[in-house]
């Protein structure tokens, strides 16, 4: 019998044994293009976001899967060290941002580089891009929205072609003391340690999307909530009680899907009404054996779901 998951009208088959994964290595995002090709960015090897510059043996790579999960390609081990958020545009132009070498790189589908922000291995001045961003999406309008979540709790606003439009955001980037530590001793040895829990401030945004509207939600990860902005940054509503959310994607119908960290899917409306919950961490087939991070649904309606904290922690979950 096949193993059935979801909530209400949402309802997957697990696709078992899906990805004939060619390395080892941790799936952090995925994302699918127009024609089914899954995208899936990988750390290949990885010490930890705050190893200093010399010592710092992190890496990781593109790989390409076909929608039943056959080996393509892989690509991009020259432009990544902490593969972080992935997201792909209609037009099949695939945005990441790396957490570890401070960059938000856009290609096409076979690789190619188009476009390049921030300077590589190199933190950017505070409240500007970019200090370990995670990640980069475009609206129906063209402009480019970047979360900014581990060394500073920003949102920054570009044009199409990467020039800087505005940013938001506040709060001291305390989420994690070995962070807080190596922070205050670079940057700002007069900082209070006090995390951002007011409107408009953050405690690690991990993930920016943005709807059909150009309403820009923030996934607030620490302080366990959704914030949601207009497309200039002011504050318009919270989401309270989301769970440790890593990643978050808006289907067909205008329903968001995020993935908790704590090992469960979030279904919502846009306004904040919720739908239901699936999943748990566990070992048995379906169960996430690491940590829900990344998360997409493909034209079928199908959900791939990435985790981090384990290896090949890739699942594929076919809408019935």
């Amino acid at each position: 019998m096949a193993n059935t998951f979801g909530t209400g009208d949402y309802q997957y088959e697990l696709v078992e044994g899906w990805g004939q994964w060619p390395i080892d290595g941790v799936a952090s995002d995925i994302a699918t293009t127009s024609n089914g090709n899954v995208y899936v960015a990988v750390r290949t090897s990885y010490a930890g976001l705050y190893t200093t510059e010399g010592d710092n043996p992190n890496a990781g790579v593109i790989l390409v899967f076909d929608k039943d999960g056959t080996f393509l390609t892989q690509w991009g081990e020259e432009y990544f060290a902490t593969p972080h958020g992935l997201w792909i545009s209609p037009e099949d132009e695939i945005f990441h941002a790396d957490s570890g070498n401070h960059t938000v790189t856009r290609f096409n589908s076979d690789g190619e580089l188009l476009m390049s922000i921030g300077v590589k291995d190199e933190l950017g001045p505070q409240g500007e891009p970019f200090r370990s961003p995670t990640r980069a999406v475009q609206s129906a309008s063209g402009e480019i929205f970047v979360s900014d979540g581990y060394w500073q709790n920003r949102v920054h606003k570009f044009t199409n072609n990467g020039d800087l439009i505005c940013s938001w955001g506040e709060g001291e980037p305390v989420f994690n003391q070995e962070a807080w530590n190596l922070y205050k001793k670079e940057d700002n040895p007069n900082a209070t340690g006090n995390p951002g829990t007011g409107p408009g401030e953050f405690n690690l945004p991990h993930d920016v999307t943005v709807d059909s509207n150009n309403n820009v939600y923030i996934m607030d990860r620490e302080n366990n909530r959704c914030q949601i902005f207009d497309a200039d940054g002011n504050f318009i509503n919270q989401w309270l009680d989301v769970r440790g959310p890593n990643d978050a994607v808006i289907d067909d119908d205008e329903m968001m899907h995020i993935a908790e960290g704590v090992g469960s899917v979030l279904i919502t409306t846009l306004e904040g009404e919720v739908v239901g919950r699936w999943g748990s961490r566990g070992e048995d087939a379906g169960n996430f054996r690491g940590f829900p991070h990344g998360i997409w649904i493909d034209t079928q309606g199908d959900i791939y779901i990435s985790e981090v904290g384990t290896t090949k922690g890739l699942q594929k979950f076919a809408r019935i």
